[in-house]
């Protein structure tokens, strides 16, 4: 090789230098941009291996509450340092519910609606909660919440008892759970339970009770082979669960008649007295176990009771009123986000950190009742309960997580132009094709139709013992049907009023619930563990894993692996005070 040979080679090796690194460079930074969001996303991930079952003939209690614990511990729950937990549960509040109460608000806000979103849809982390029973494609309230706060799955009607016979008392009273809320009792935390619900009802219930029938909620409703069984009301077991440290410090919601006696008049409504047959009132025990604490049963009581230690407020014989009909309480009804800042406001006076559940429990209700208007309303008065706590928390020490425990049967159709009433009738453009002026659509009878209606209900149109065929108005509670004939004309109908009841094609005395998938959002510490389609019962040991005082009680009593992830299903009694017995 010539000298000049070889000096043009290295002119030329020279001038491709550049080129060389660049491209170096650029499939370097590629290569990491394309890994850099799964290395954030496995950052802190745990791997707990989990045994291969037969389903669903091994999916014992053990195994469900270590498969969750694996989730939870491989999506990176552990890295999470909260102080404090709130957990929104929006009963019955599934995705097409979500989408419609977000317009709904936004157009009462006077926008088109469609670029709203609830305050929970601002978080950061999202995820979708597979929601079936141990026995029921189709779940219940009492089965999901018992999976989302005992980290196990079970059967339909069961409250934090692993699955079983629903009707056997003896059966279940070996097979108790013990919840977040009582786990962090026993570790020293401050707890609270607020619902629009009875206190007494599934969701509250599964967070501090033990029972395989979730309607045995007071002693009148207890069976007496149950009693005799050895079985509680789930009442009762409020007050019985202090025997893990204090028991709830707040306890906010409905369902006065559950803890008063038939010789009790309500203090509300003098043609109303308590449910209990045994003479007990849980209302004076409650008083008595604490002394220093407010009972209180209307809005300005609460008010007054903001120093108080613990409070107890039952707002209603039965439930809380829906958020539209608030305004008719004769005494003054507190909204979900004023019982939510009380109870934040009262919790977090406590330096141990607490957890707190909080349910907007009438989006389910009107759901069944095949009311629209009252299940968006609704699900935008937990929205505001959200942001209340948002303003009230830090994401750098309290993580939130909003889900819901089931699906419902609304459904969101048509092409409805932009900016379109939700709760009107469709009005387009000609359909998918969008080609014509815009006016009302039709059916292929000739028939308009509105956006939202149920695929089955109390809503269908055919005449029943209650209302002629047509249209239906809420409250309807048929107890028979008649066929329709055909689909009622809506062009004169005002499918906007609060009380329209949206047309069902099946007809049921209750519209029913969901079987698919529900939303979970989540943001604070811990939050970036909830992504994915996870089981529901994965939620619970996201909560526990991500809090450290939670975490460390469950190690202290033996259930963690050498890794520090409590995969262990730890046994109830062993989380009670020492003197709780006595």
């Amino acid at each position: 090789m010539n000298a000049r040979f070889t000096i043009e080679i290295r002119a030329s090796m020279s001038r491709f230098t550049p080129l060389v690194a660049a491209l170096a460079t650029t499939l370097l930074l590629g290569a990491c941009a394309a890994s850099a969001p799964a290395s954030r996303a496995n950052a802190g991930a745990v791997q707990v291996d989990v045994p291969a079952v037969a389903h669903p003939a091994g999916e014992t209690p053990q195994w469900w509450y270590r498969s969750g614990a694996a989730r939870a511990a491989g999506s990176g729950a552990m890295d999470g340092r909260a102080k404090n937990v709130i957990l929104f549960l929006g009963d019955g509040m599934s995705l097409t519910t979500v989408a419609a109460a977000r317009i709904f608000e936004g157009q009462r806000n006077g926008n088109p609606g469609e670029e709203n979103l609830l305050s929970w849809e601002r978080f950061p982390a999202t995820a979708f909660s597979k929601t079936y029973n141990t026995d029921s494609q189709t779940p219940d309230s009492a089965g999901t919440m018992t999976a989302i706060t005992t980290g196990v799955k079970t059967h339909m009607g069961a409250i934090g008892v692993s699955a079983g016979s629903r009707s056997d008392c003896a059966d279940s009273l070996g097979k108790g759970l013990l919840t977040w809320l009582q786990l962090a009792d026993s570790a020293g935390m401050a707890t609270g339970v607020v619902t629009t619900a009875r206190l007494t009802h599934a969701t509250p219930a599964a967070t501090y009770a033990h029972s395989p029938e979730r309607n045995w909620e007071s002693d009148a409703d207890l069976p007496e082979a149950a009693k005799a069984a050895g079985c509680k009301d789930i009442a009762q077991q409020l007050l019985d669960t202090s025997r893990y440290g204090r028991g709830p410090l707040v306890a906010l919601g409905g369902g006065r008649a559950q803890f008063t006696n038939v010789e009790e008049t309500d203090p509300e409504y003098d043609d109303k007295v308590g449910l209990r047959l045994d003479g007990r009132s849980l209302v004076g025990e409650w008083k008595q176990a604490h002394p220093q604490g407010a009972y209180v049963w209307n809005a300005q009581q609460l008010q007054a009771a903001a120093n108080a230690p613990a409070i107890l407020g039952l707002f209603e014989p039965d439930h809380m009123r829906y958020e539209i009909e608030r305004k008719d309480d004769p005494s003054g009804e507190p909204s979900l986000a004023e019982l939510t800042q009380a109870a934040i406001a009262n919790l977090s006076r406590h330096q141990e950190g607490y957890v707190l559940m909080v349910e907007g429990a009438r989006i389910d209700h009107a759901n069944h009742s095949g009311n629209a208007y009252r299940a968006l309303s609704d699900t935008v008065a937990l929205s505001d309960a959200v942001r209340a706590a948002v303003e009230a928390t830090s994401d750098q020490d309290t993580l939130i997580i909003v889900t819901a425990d089931h699906s419902h049967t609304l459904n969101f159709v048509g092409y409805p132009a932009r900016g379109n009433p939700i709760l009107g009738k469709v009005k387009d453009k000609g359909g998918e094709d969008g080609a014509g002026t815009l006016d009302l659509a039709r059916d292929g009878l000739g028939l308009p139709y509105t956006t939202l209606s149920y695929a089955n209900g109390p809503g269908f149109t055919g005449a029943t013992n209650q209302q002629p065929a047509g249209p239906k108005a809420y409250p309807h509670n048929p107890s028979s049907f008649d066929p329709a004939k055909g689909r009622p004309d809506l062009t004169h109908v005002d499918t906007e009023h609060p009380d329209y009841m949206q047309e069902a094609l099946v007809p049921m005395k209750s519209e029913s619930h969901g079987g698919e998938d529900v939303g979970i959002w989540a943001r604070g510490p811990g939050s970036k563990a909830v992504r994915g389609t996870m089981e529901q019962n994965a939620i619970y040991h996201m909560i526990v894993q991500a809090t450290p005082r939670l975490r460390q009680r469950l190690c202290d009593a033996g259930t963690c692996d050498a890794k520090g992830v409590p995969v262990e299903l730890p046994t109830p009694t062993a989380f009670e005070r020492k003197d709780a017995g006595n």
